[in-house]
């Protein structure tokens, strides 16, 4: 299996994370920010993880999902150079890149649409956007999910599924190993069936994930070539079922997962820089770790969003900045951040050594053995059919009574009288 099959991701929003002006407009003079990444770069490998998946780095007006230029690094983040800095320091490390393809829609500003905007239909770049529209002289497109900022590339035009291979193709020849490609929910499965064959040519291991929250996730990725799609129904369930003591909804997404892995390597995670964290969601901070343990678990790609191994708590809201709170600063360097929940960071370091020492579990077969609404019993079959774990979780207050052959690998807080213990979980082999 390709090196994918090895790699945990740790996602950062970059123009939150290095404390970057709001607003481009806002930006006065040269700085520096991107290589601080590289002070965190230790801390990502200190509990296991091997992969930086970076937010948005290209010039946008503001939040970085409203690109002005593809083949030109945010000012607000620095250059050329830090760039290139950054991936050596990542391949001195061993750690894989991804950046953040936002190639659904683009901001006013990007040209293309400027000009469109600007003469309207009829316009040499009218074949850019989705729609044009004049309406009284007021000339307006497609927008995407109504923000009148982002506007809808139209995925049928040659020149835009020709610009976006050559923008992919431009970065992964600068050291990236792949993308994660911004609301593909909302791009024709037949745009990337278009692009990705001749970025495959010349980069073969590259590695392609869309970012699905609704739709059929086997024929998107079947038909669009992709490798894999973000996993947005098992986040649900779980910080959903944990929050609500109620694991009959996650028994039945579990059984959704498994089909899943059938066909592809799905990207779990717990948290990202769309959401509301998982701590904010999880009223009851002694079942943090059981959902840390369900990601490290299942099976799939595990992508861990900067801050939630702190168990860093933050909500998002519909309002205007309302995701900035889920995007905050951090210091130039770990050792410069404390925090409040180390014993998480801990968990964290289990987990994720726990699945390092039984690599099998990314494709594993899963089912349910026990479950009701406060306890769930996970067991994971090896596709070789040579090994199994069981991972078990206990949301209430008695001790929850395991096997007496079971062979504990990892448990919080420690198995007691071949139980797990109240509010616990525990990984055994049996």
């Amino acid at each position: 299996m390709s090196w994918v099959s090895h790699v945990i991701w740790w996602q950062v929003y970059p123009l939150g994370f290095l404390g970057a002006e709001k607003e481009l407009s806002a930006f006065r003079g040269e700085v520096d920010r991107l290589p601080k990444l590289q002070g965190w770069l230790d801390h990502l490998i200190s509990w296991g993880g091997n992969g930086l998946l970076l937010g948005p780095i290209f010039t946008s007006s503001s939040h970085g999902y409203d690109t002005v230029d593809y083949f030109q690094i945010d000012p607000r983040l620095g250059d050329d150079a830090d760039f290139d800095a950054l991936v050596a320091a990542c391949r001195e490390r061993g750690v894989r890149l991804l950046l953040d393809g936002v190639f659904n829609h683009v901001g006013r500003e990007f040209p293309p649409v400027a000009q469109a905007l600007a003469e309207g239909p009829g316009s040499g770049a009218e074949d850019w956007v989705s729609h044009l529209y004049d309406t009284g002289g007021v000339i307006t497109a497609d927008y995407f999910e109504g923000h009148n900022n982002l506007i809808t590339l139209n995925h049928s035009s040659t020149r835009v599924q020709e610009y976006v291979r050559d923008v992919m193709l431009h970065w992964l020849r600068r050291g990236i190993d792949g993308w994660r490609l911004d609301a593909a929910y909302a791009v024709p499965a037949r745009f990337w069936a278009a692009v990705l064959p001749a970025v495959r040519q010349e980069f073969p291991d590259a590695w392609f994930v869309g970012e699905m929250i609704h739709g059929d996730y086997i024929d998107y990725v079947k038909t669009s070539g992709l490798d894999s799609v973000t996993q947005y129904e098992l986040w649900w369930a779980i910080w959903s079922s944990i929050d609500k003591i109620n694991f009959h909804e996650l028994q039945w997404t579990l059984g959704r997962h498994a089909k899943f892995v059938e066909h592809f390597l799905p990207l779990t995670f717990l948290s990202n820089h769309d959401v509301t964290r998982v701590a904010s969601q999880i009223s009851d901070p002694r079942h943090w770790p059981h959902a840390v343990a369900l990601l490290g678990f299942l099976p799939g790609i595990p992508c861990i969003y900067y801050g939630d191994e702190f168990g860093l708590e933050a909500v998002k809201e519909q309002r205007p900045s309302g995701d900035d709170a889920v995007r905050p600063e951090m210091p130039k360097e770990r050792w410069l951040f404390t925090h409040s929940h180390p014993e998480l960071e801990r968990t964290y370091r289990r987990v994720i050594g726990l699945r390092r020492r039984n690599p099998w579990l990314l494709d594993a077969m899963i089912e349910t053995e026990q479950v009701d609404n406060a306890h769930l019993v996970v067991r994971a079959r090896a596709r070789n059919g040579e090994q199994f774990l069981a991972l078990a979780l206990n949301l209430s207050g008695e001790p929850l009574a395991l096997g007496d052959s079971a062979e504990v690998l990892e448990a919080e807080p420690d198995l007691a009288d071949g139980a797990v213990a109240p509010h616990g979980w525990a990984v055994v082999r049996d």
